[in-house]
């Protein structure tokens, strides 16, 4: 295929591709995997394949649209020629590495950049310290003619600094990526590869020399003496080029080092090319993950880093890359050429199973900012610098996952917080989420009224009859042991309890049990809204009436309900109207219902919004806007979405907190939005609502996901520089929420 056909907006990366077998192919594959799937169709990701000879042959897939052969140099000068006349290319990005382009340090790539003229973008896969006088030159010239280079430790930029003189204003830092694995159960995966009750310790990658498993392996005599079930894998083919010139010399000294040392039955070879499918499969049975590597130089490692992704601890000699990932909570580095530091590293992690297992939650937890999302968030942003593309909302929205709420609802209801992503059945269930998870499964069983999702309504259904009083009122918290332990009551429950009991008398199809238990729930419940004061309170409540007045099981309640709702819609506007009255906020334009802003606050808008699409009272909507109007600057900046900071909030003679954010009230703010975009019919709703979505997908101040896409699950919070890791139920159902509003609107 000639590139000039290229008339759509693509990215064009110059690197090897499967099946060409090498570990740069295999990360140019996973890199525009993940671009593809968070930007295409708005760019879509197209290949230049390098080819080690003239003579090779691969059946590229269909996203290779050229083909360089390595050590032909016109092969380049046609290539570039052909960039320039395309006009869907946007952007080149070369995945560089020695060794793969032709000539004297690759330098038949140095013309092909001259003639390039769409910007380039150069990753650079290794950073070689010290470079002698012509290393130097054509890494100089190679990042001249880049617009940026990216690199993958904060290590490799210093060396392109110090030793090749490139500013640093050029030089950005983007991790390996990895791929989105579940926190891993160790035992599980080992039983489903037949290693049940193994020490597992492992080593991955195309066998070549400078692996250095030899001193694993010499390391092993003394530990099995004490560990007998331990067993180490060697994973992965010899390198076809190492295989070429050397056959398997190097697997056959290896061959009979074990023998030598009678660990044949400790060592084991699986000498294959392995796919990722079953790669990840090794690596989630993985105790500790041992890099014995002898290239002191090595600026990158997709081993370490899927190892890490997979909750391994590493041992690993003190490589560039190691020495910027690795530190005393995830693993240990060790000399070169060193097996005895092997040995005791890994005395001293097997000792103490407690320590070991901190290790794995470290490693894990680490590797979350390099999941391949966050890799292609940052891609994209730093593309988007040289070569403007597409606004990052345009992007897909996942797919709706319900497996982790599942997993944080048992046979009683939904368990209230997460040790990571393990319930943590010691913090109870809380009303709160129960309500709320049974909103989120109405509201797809509304579209998709599926066995699965009935099972669960019913369940949270059963929660919420459990913890009502005889007056109608609800107790929030229970214990493990499904008592109340917490005689206290929360209005905000109270309301949100409302809120989805109403929401349920607007789906079909229900069966006629569910649908009379939740009535005799809400009459109870509605004969204490007049004892409701507090504005999320009111606001939850009147968005619970709302959606009961628009179904067709109330009609004998109507002109009851009707005049409910507009008695908690008028305490909200005479709550705005007094706020916005007083002398100090008129003169500064504090437009609000309190004195602050908390959690929840895109709800009292909402609630406003809801109250005149039944009631019909244009006050409403005029508060609802007014306040929305209000909010906008304060919570968007820079086209980013801020949620008020839970470490401060703000108060309206303070400054506002930024940080702690909560996924709670950005499901808030696009709720609330989506809303107003329906009735007002409003673009600028739409655009907003779909900016504040975003956060959960990397459109944050650290660009990283917040929504767990291998779990179904969503991160606690984020701070100012890293994020709670734990996968609690607000945050995931909050998540839930937003997502299930956000497609209203989407396309829109």
């Amino acid at each position: 295929m000639s590139m000039k056909k290229l008339t759509y907006p693509c990215i064009l990366y110059v690197s090897t591709f499967p099946p060409r077998q090498c570990g740069l192919a295999t990360f140019t594959q996973d890199l525009t995997n993940a671009m593809d799937k968070e930007f295409n169709p708005g760019i879509k990701s197209r290949i230049l394949a390098i080819n080690d000879s003239n003579i090779a042959m691969f059946n590229y897939p269909f996203k290779t649209v050229r083909q360089i052969n390595e050590d032909e140099m016109e092969d380049y000068l046609i290539s570039a020629q052909e960039i320039n006349k395309a006009s869907g290319i946007k952007l080149v990005n070369i995945q560089h590495e020695y060794g793969i382009f032709g000539g004297d340090w690759g330098n038949y790539l140095l013309p092909f950049m001259e003639i390039v003229k769409k910007p380039i973008v150069t990753t650079l896969h290794t950073v070689l310290p010290k470079p002698n006088d012509k290393l130097k030159k054509i890494t100089k010239i190679i990042a001249d003619k880049s617009d940026g280079l990216i690199v993958m430790t904060k290590g490799a930029a210093k060396i392109l600094e110090k030793d090749y003189d490139i500013k640093n204003s050029k030089i950005f830092v983007i991790p390996h990526g990895v791929h989105h694995v579940a926190f891993p159960a160790k035992n599980k995966a080992k039983d489903k590869l037949n290693l049940s009750n193994k020490i597992i310790l492992s080593t991955f990658g195309m066998l070549n020399q400078d692996k250095g498993i030899e001193y694993a392996i010499r390391a092993l005599p003394k530990v099995i003496k004490k560990y007998p079930n331990l067993l180490y894998l060697i994973l992965g083919a010899t390198h076809p080029v190492v295989r070429k010139r050397d056959g398997e010399a190097y697997r056959n000294k290896l061959t009979k080092l074990i023998i030598k040392l009678k660990l044949k039955e400790y060592v084991k070879f699986y000498d294959k090319y392995l796919d990722l499918a079953e790669l990840i499969e090794f690596l989630k049975a993985t105790d500790i993950y041992l890099s014995p590597t002898l290239n002191s130089s090595q600026a990158v490692s997709g081993a370490i880093s899927y190892a890490l992704s997979c909750a391994c601890p590493i041992i690993s000699t003190a490589n560039a890359y190691a020495k910027d990932v690795i530190n005393q909570e995830r693993g240990i580095l060790v000399k070169f050429k060193n097996y005895k530091e092997i040995e005791a590293a890994l005395f001293e992690l097997l000792k103490e199973e407690q320590k070991i297992n901190l290790f794995k939650k470290n490693a894990y937890l680490y590797s979350r900012r390099m999941t391949w999302q966050n890799v292609a968030l940052a891609y994209f942003q730093i593309f988007n610098n040289f070569a403007k593309i597409i606004p990052r909302e345009q992007g897909k929205l996942p797919s709706v996952n319900l497996g982790h709420l599942r997993t944080l609802t048992d046979d009683f209801g939904m368990i209230q917080f997460a040790s990571h992503t393990k319930p943590d059945l010691n913090s109870g269930y809380c009303l709160d989420d129960n309500s709320r998870a049974m909103l989120v499964c109405l509201t797809i069983y509304k579209n998709k009224p599926q066995k699965i999702y009935l099972e669960l309504i019913i369940k949270y259904l059963k929660f919420i009859k459990f913890t009502q009083r005889s007056n109608g009122r609800f107790y929030n918290f229970v214990s493990r042991y499904k008592t109340i332990i917490d005689k206290a009551e929360s209005e905000d429950s109270f309301g949100r309890t409302i809120w989805a009991l109403g929401y349920l008398f607007t789906v079909k199809g229900l069966p006629e049990k569910i649908i009379k238990q939740a009535q005799v729930i809400f009459k109870k419940a509605v004969n204490n809204l007049d004892e409701i004061t507090p504005p999320r309170a009111l606001a939850f409540s009147i968005n619970g009436l709302a959606q009961a007045l628009n179904s067709e099981i109330f009609l004998r309640e109507r002109i009851f309900y009707l005049a409910q709702l507009k008695k908690m819609a008028d305490k909200l506007v005479k709550k705005y109207n007094q706020q916005i009255s007083r002398p100090k906020n008129k003169a500064k334009g504090w437009r609000w219902f309190e004195d602050y802003l908390t959690y929840s606050n895109y709800k009292l808008p909402e609630a406003l919004l809801s109250a005149f699409a039944v009631a019909g009272d244009k006050a409403y909507l005029k508060v609802a806007e007014s306040a929305l109007k209000f909010l906008a600057p304060i919570s968007f900046k820079k086209n980013n979405f801020f949620p008020i900071g839970q470490n401060g909030w703000y108060f309206r003679d303070g400054k506002r907190a930024y940080f702690d954010q909560q996924p709670e009230d950005v499901a808030s703010a696009v709720e609330a939005l989506v809303k107003a975009c329906e009735i007002t019919k409003k673009e600028d709703y739409a655009n907003r609502a779909r900016i504040a979505f975003a956060w959960f997908l990397g459109k944050n101040h650290l660009n990283q996901m917040i929504y767990d896409e291998a779990t179904g699950g969503c991160y606690d919070g984020l701070g100012r520089n890293s994020i709670n890791f734990n996968q609690g139920a607000e945050s995931t159902i909050s998540y839930l929420l937003a997502r299930l509003m956000i497609e209203k609107i989407y396309e829109y």
